[in-house]
């Protein structure tokens, strides 16, 4: 069950009742290396338009839909801005939470044996998988994601740990420049693993869903693995045309899909549109966090395991 966000409370008294002490000295301590709208704490002198149209970029869209569009589906997880501080403490590292880099693997017998919820982000060559990671651990000085502008970059699976919470894992694209063995490691993975929480499936907001898009889609379904669609690079298309592409996947999740969280996350790795979100939304699904649903006014109640 998520809530439906009625009503923004004040950010910066939200921040101070619940941000840890040595967390808030941590952050302090990284904003200088990191983009200026990686934490929060920036949006307190933004205007509520403003932080709403960053941390829930969606909102700054529906206006320009017409009235008989179903838009329940695009904000079925809309936490707080307490939620959203709160998640980012597991992103924001201090002496006793350390993320880091932890390994790679090319073989899912040679990946890490760890009980720690994991999540883990697939798409095709060039969709800005790496970016976005690095994008979600902006706060971590000097974190190793390679990200390169050649398509193919990645070539194995590699792990990053977020203290004793979860992993995220960036996992090798499809498509140019894949690895011979994708199939071997990707498809190994997503089915052995059984500490996986959730899968990220991203599409180039240019483009929407491709044919080899649509395959790794066919394939969360076959597998019966919970997973979620992220549209990456929302800053790039013309309003217009990035309404179209957003109506044309959603009706693809609910028409197509039965693994699919109904929701499809938007997000820009260039002006942190969406990565707030996002990341409430792992710490959520790694059972981190529970979001404080008393905060709204209405709820929504969600059926099956695809949508928790």
């Amino acid at each position: 069950m998520f809530a439906i966000r009625a009503s923004l409370p004040c950010l910066s008294r939200a921040l101070k009742a619940n941000m840890m002490q040595e967390r808030a000295i941590s952050i302090c301590l990284v904003c200088g290396n990191s983009h200026k709208l990686a934490s929060i704490q920036a949006f307190s002198k933004f205007s509520e338009k403003k932080q709403n149209s960053i941390i829930f970029p969606f909102k700054d869209l529906e206006r320009y839909l017409v009235k008989n569009v179903n838009k329940m589906n695009f904000q079925m997880f809309a936490p707080s801005f307490e939620d959203i501080g709160n998640a980012e403490q597991f992103f924001t590292p201090s002496n006793k939470h350390h993320i880091d880099y932890f390994t790679s693997a090319v073989r899912i017998d040679h990946a890490p044996a760890t009980a720690q919820p994991e999540v883990c982000f697939i798409g095709r060559s060039n969709v800005g998988k790496s970016s976005l990671i690095k994008s979600l651990f902006s706060l971590v000085p000097g974190i190793e994601v390679r990200v390169s502008k050649n398509p193919g970059h990645t070539k194995k699976m590699n792990f990053f740990k977020v203290g004793k919470a979860f992993a995220v894992v960036d996992m090798p694209g499809y498509g140019y420049r894949a690895p011979s063995d994708f199939v071997e490691m990707v498809e190994s993975y997503l089915q052995a693993r059984q500490n996986l929480k959730r899968t990220f499936l991203l599409l180039d907001a240019s483009i929407g869903i491709q044919e080899a898009d649509q395959i790794a889609i066919e394939m969360c379904e076959e597998f019966g693995i919970p997973y979620v669609l992220i549209l990456t690079k929302i800053d790039r298309p013309q309003r217009g045309n990035l309404l179209k592409i957003i109506l044309g996947v959603q009706e693809v999740i609910e028409k197509q899909t039965s693994g699919c969280f109904p929701q499809l996350f938007l997000v820009s790795s260039l002006n942190y549109s969406g990565i707030h979100l996002l990341r409430c939304f792992i710490a959520h699904v790694t059972g981190n966090l529970q979001i404080n649903e008393h905060n709204s006014n209405s709820l929504r109640s969600v059926g099956n395991s695809a949508n928790i």
